[in-house]
């Protein structure tokens, strides 16, 4: 072996130790928790989940929004296919540290499993170093001021979650179990495409319950999928609240296969009807384990604006009174 190839592994090696140090160490060692007095109370961290090399350059470029947005502390991108070639894993992770800055760190973490429950791995203090953290899909692109105004209304509402995108259970009488809807005048589950929530649930999730998180997360593992809707199990059994919804200026959803350009195709919820059955499985396996239902109702968006409602006619048109 030359003396080019010998470094180029040797190089790789320490890449990928580099990438994977975390994993050999416990997430839930109690010394490994977050000292508030070193958090930042003012900025949020954010956690973007990548699995489908095609959406690389996507996700470059929501990892640099994020990273220039003043209120974002750090990017740590979760890296959660085991199979991506070591080749583009070292090109991304070379792309995101010249994103960095001093003040706003752009890191790479290889998860050593597809599992989704790594989405809400509570990582350490040098990586987490905010109150608030931001759980988002690599295909969603919030505008900035609607971002702005997601934190402003979690800063107000912190042990809720926070988010832009809403879905449902309820209970078909028809054949006595719950079901995963959407419904046009409630909600009771917020979406991983884009939540904001308080570091200290990640532990809860990952880390405290007992057997019966286990069993949960297990049921996670087994149908790749519902680890929202046990983050919001997570949450309402803890405040007895629904969560929040926003009303957003500009969300791009890419992975919305009613887009011309959809990259839908590699993402969970392509699976259109199947999806949706397997995540009211979940609801029930779910109510099943914790004995209880905790989900709760919310009604409504959180919007920016309480201008004037009231119509007036101008020019031989109806419009708001305050245009």
């Amino acid at each position: 072996m030359s003396m080019s190839s010998t470094f180029f592994f040797f190089f790789f090696f320490l890449f990928f130790f580099s990438l994977n140090a975390n994993s050999s160490n416990s997430y839930c060692d109690p010394t490994n928790k977050w000292d508030p007095q070193t958090l930042h109370h003012d900025k949020i961290t954010v956690l973007i989940n990548g699995f489908s090399s095609s959406r690389i350059p996507l996700l470059q470029s929501l990892a640099a929004t994020y990273s220039l947005s003043p209120l974002v502390s750090s990017v740590l991108i979760l890296w959660s296919n085991p199979s991506t070639p070591p080749r583009v894993l070292l090109q991304l992770d070379q792309n995101l540290t010249s994103l960095s800055t001093s003040s706003t760190p752009v890191t790479l973490h290889r998860n050593p499993t597809t599992s989704l429950n790594s989405r809400f791995l509570p990582h350490h203090r040098r990586e987490i170093r905010t109150d608030a953290v931001l759980i988002c899909d690599d295909d969603v692109e919030l505008d900035h001021d609607s971002f702005n105004f997601a934190f402003r209304v979690w800063s107000t509402n912190r042990n809720r979650l926070v988010g832009v995108f809403s879905r449902s259970h309820d209970l078909d009488m028809n054949r006595k179990e719950w079901i995963y809807t959407v419904q046009p005048d409630r909600f009771s589950i917020i979406l991983t495409k884009f939540m904001i929530l308080d570091r200290n649930y990640l532990y809860k999730y990952s880390c405290e319950g007992g057997t019966k998180m286990a069993e949960m997360r297990g049921i996670v593992d087994s149908v790749m999928n519902c680890e929202d809707i046990l983050m919001n199990f997570v949450v309402a059994d803890e405040i007895n609240l629904g969560p929040l919804m926003i009303g957003v200026n500009r969300v791009r959803d890419y992975g919305d296969s009613r887009n011309e350009d959809s990259v839908s195709g590699v993402g969970l919820s392509s699976r259109k009807g199947e999806h949706r059955k397997r995540r009211g499985w979940c609801i029930r396996e779910f109510h099943r384990v914790l004995g209880r239902m905790p989900l709760r109702y919310s009604y409504g968006k959180i919007v920016d604006s309480v201008g004037e409602q009231g119509l007036c006619r101008k020019g031989g048109k109806l419009v708001f009174c305050d245009q």
